[in-house]
């Protein structure tokens, strides 16, 4: 099931970056910072910010990382140099930190377990890195993060991809991130390639983690607010279906606020 974007992309994209634009002069920062993976989600967020003319800081935090995603980010951030003047970029090779890490903690008896734990340590050792580049230079740290991958299926890091100060494409789905990002003309390389969170130094994609493609995906997330069930679809749609549910189910406590023990009024 291929998913088509209805977008208008010029209105949304001057809309994005209107918001953008307004939110940071009413919070009294100087621009943004944005961690580049080489993957379409940022290389549009990116490109969003640059649109403002405000400082836009690109990121690359390396950690172990698979090749064509280093290349990808490089080509992008290139492009964007070149077409913005208020553009720059920094990287900040994680790997020696993530390995410190790693020597320190305990192994664990799961291995897959320890695997993913550790996904998860690449993902929030990068948005400790976002938050100092942010305090040193006045920015608001953008994110990444998609509406399926935000509200439909909670894919991505609680406290690290996930710790953001503004989400400015997480009222798009994927298909829309990749209309966007042919309109502001992104490295071909990039709309290409299959989605990856590049968060275990292999070139896995998302579609092998999340045993469904984002147009599934979406697919099954319009249903699902249409109050379908599994029962409604039979063969792959409802694998995929089925797929979107648990994960959606499972991963509420990232998409919820954070639970508080109210004290009653008497004990205070």
């Amino acid at each position: 099931m291929s998913k088509k974007s209805t977008i208008q992309v010029e209105k949304v994209n001057t809309h994005i970056v209107s918001w953008l634009k307004e939110y940071a002069i009413a919070s009294k920062t100087n621009g943004f910072v944005i961690g580049i993976s080489g993957g379409v989600d940022s290389a549009v967020t990116s490109t969003l910010c640059a649109q403002t003319g405000l400082p836009t800081l690109c990121v690359e935090m390396p950690i172990h990382q698979n090749e064509s995603h280093v290349n990808r980010g490089k080509e992008h951030i290139e492009q964007l140099k070149n077409r913005f003047s208020n553009v720059s970029n920094t990287i900040a090779d994680l790997t020696s930190v993530f390995d410190s890490f790693v020597a320190l903690v305990p192994n664990g008896d799961d291995e897959n377990v320890k695997h993913h734990a550790l996904a998860n340590t690449r993902a929030r050792l990068r948005m400790t890195t976002l938050y100092y580049h942010a305090g040193i230079y006045g920015y608001l740290v953008a994110g990444t993060g998609n509406k399926v991958e935000d509200f439909g299926v909670g894919f991505y890091t609680k406290y690290g991809d996930g710790g953001v100060d503004l989400s400015p494409i997480a009222d798009l789905m994927k298909s829309d991130v990749f209309a966007l990002g042919k309109f502001l003309n992104i490295p071909e390389s990039i709309l290409k390639a299959e989605p990856s969170d590049g968060l275990f130094g292999d070139a896995r994609t998302d579609e092998e983690q999340l045993g469904a493609s984002y147009d599934e995906l979406e697919w099954a997330m319009l249903e699902n607010e249409k109050g379908k069930t599994a029962a409604d679809f039979s063969g792959r749609e409802q694998i995929a279906f089925s797929i979107y549910r648990r994960l959606n189910t499972i991963n509420q406590h990232k998409m919820n606020p954070i639970p508080v023990c109210l004290i009653p009024t008497e004990f205070k």
